[in-house]
């Protein structure tokens, strides 16, 4: 399988390099050349997980060690289906995607991403630096799988005082020497454009050999593809999904999954006040505003970047005409896409919904009341849309994507019941934490990130 950019102009590589390149170097961001259609096989999660996706690495992973890569990701999980579904009302389900390490869906993936770079680096004999920006749970969820990989060094940028404190201990208690947290002062978007800005200077990423673990990389989407297609085999039959949306990634990997056959009826794309997917979704456009905090504080976003891959595919798979109109985007705060693309593309699949923080607190209470479940916020957003959106007669799966205890103020708040942290950590409160705290500022971020990188 090949890989290009959806900016048009970076190499085309194979799959090893889109795995260690991340961002490609124009700027875009790496997709394959063609979906193929995979025939899933075998009962446990690993063995669907790696006949579905290994189509994608099959030039350069064997197919049994690249089993045995999944099946080595999918036994730190607790659960053993890894994404079980529960009914919570007629006609609705919830996939649960947080039976991992850390608690939250990015694990599902992080875990297998993390095998895949150390076996990629130790075959080619190289050290990489991963730089990733998180809202939340991408950063605990990637340093987790990187923790104990002896040929990548870890830097997270998250914004200081928007992440949940269970979600900033997950990431500054890891005493591993590869691992570093950096708190940032500004938005999650602020910590994003800097990881950007570090990809797009050539000589600072080839001089610290930069890579990248959040959902600009492909094979974090490719991995996310595998829930739909065991979730829809479990109920035998077609689903619409409801998915709490911030940066497109997951709901990207269930639009993909469709392409490749699977029976997807919609995507219903779940937002808090940062509604600018949902404006999109009713309007053709898309325009940002400023970040507003909420009770969901990992989908606290307001440029969406898995969405380009999306896009690319509107625009005919023209790099060009991408470009063009990410850069309106970035000077003018918005762009509108035609009525053909989205008669063609958006309107036969895609729904939306949005929820204030007080519709949030009403639907993990109302789960509560009627279930005795306790959900956390982000997932009370999916969970919203589903009911707001969801058709008679189709069942709608809503995507559970993390545990409730990575919240427990806000579940508190909506049921009087503070949530508990699974055993394996209990003590997490009690370990002490390491981070660094640094301006908005990309010379400064620079410098601390080439200060921690080893040497091979």
């Amino acid at each position: 399988m090949k890989y290009v950019s959806t900016r048009g102009s970076a190499p085309v590589l194979e799959f090893e390099g889109a795995l260690l390149a991340g961002l490609a170097s124009d700027g875009g961001l790496y997709v394959p050349e063609s979906w193929p259609k995979p025939t899933m096989r075998g009962q446990s999660y690993a063995d669907c997980a790696a006949t579905i996706t290994h189509p994608f690495v099959a030039d350069d992973i064997d197919f049994e060690v690249y089993r045995d890569l999944c099946v080595a990701a999918y036994s730190t999980f607790r659960h053993p289906d890894v994404a079980p579904l529960v009914e919570v009302a007629p006609g609705h389900l919830l996939l649960e995607l947080f039976h991992g390490p850390t608690l939250a869906f990015k694990d599902i993936a992080l875990q297998l991403l993390g095998r895949l770079f150390d076996h990629v680096l130790a075959k080619r004999g190289e050290r990489v630096m991963i730089v990733g920006a998180t809202s939340g749970d991408t950063g605990s969820a990637a340093i987790d799988g990187v923790r104990h990989c002896d040929n990548v060094d870890i830097v997270i940028l998250y914004p200081r005082g928007r992440v949940s404190e269970v979600q900033r201990r997950q990431m500054t208690t890891v005493d591993s020497p590869n691992v570093h947290c950096v708190a940032i002062d500004g938005t999650f978007d602020d910590c994003q454009d800097l990881v950007k800005a570090m990809f797009n200077d050539e000589s600072f990423r080839k001089e610290n050999n930069l890579s990248a673990v959040n959902s600009i990389n492909w094979a974090r989407v490719m991995a996310q593809t595998v829930y739909y297609f065991t979730a829809l085999r479990t109920i035998g039959g077609k689903a619409s999904f409801s998915v709490p949306t911030g940066n497109f990634g997951n709901v990207l990997a269930g639009w993909i999954a469709r392409e490749m056959g699977a029976d997807v009826h919609r995507l219903i794309v779940g937002s808090n006040s940062n509604d600018i997917l949902t404006r999109f979704f009713e309007s053709k456009s898309m325009s940002m505003r400023p970040v507003v905090p909420t009770l969901s504080p990992s989908m606290d976003i307001q440029v969406s970047s898995n969405f380009e891959r999306l896009l690319f595919e509107m625009n005919g798979r023209d790099g060009r005409s991408t470009t063009s109109q990410l850069q309106d985007f970035r000077s003018a705060g918005s762009f509108e896409v035609s009525n053909d693309q989205f008669t063609r593309w958006i309107a036969p699949v895609f729904r939306a919904h949005r929820s204030s923080d007080a519709e949030t607190v009403e639907m993990m209470r109302r789960v509560y009341r009627d279930t005795a479940m306790l959900i956390d916020p982000h997932t009370a957003v999916g969970l919203a849309t589903a009911f707001a959106c969801g058709e008679p007669g189709i069942p709608t799966i809503t995507l559970a994507t993390a545990h409730p205890a990575k919240f427990p103020d806000a579940v508190e708040e909506a049921t009087g019941i503070r949530p508990t942290l699974p055993e394996h950590l209990a003590d997490l409160f009690s370990r002490p934490e390491r981070s660094t705290d640094l301006p908005n500022d990309l010379a400064l971020v620079e410098q601390f990130v080439a200060s921690t990188r080893r040497a091979l």
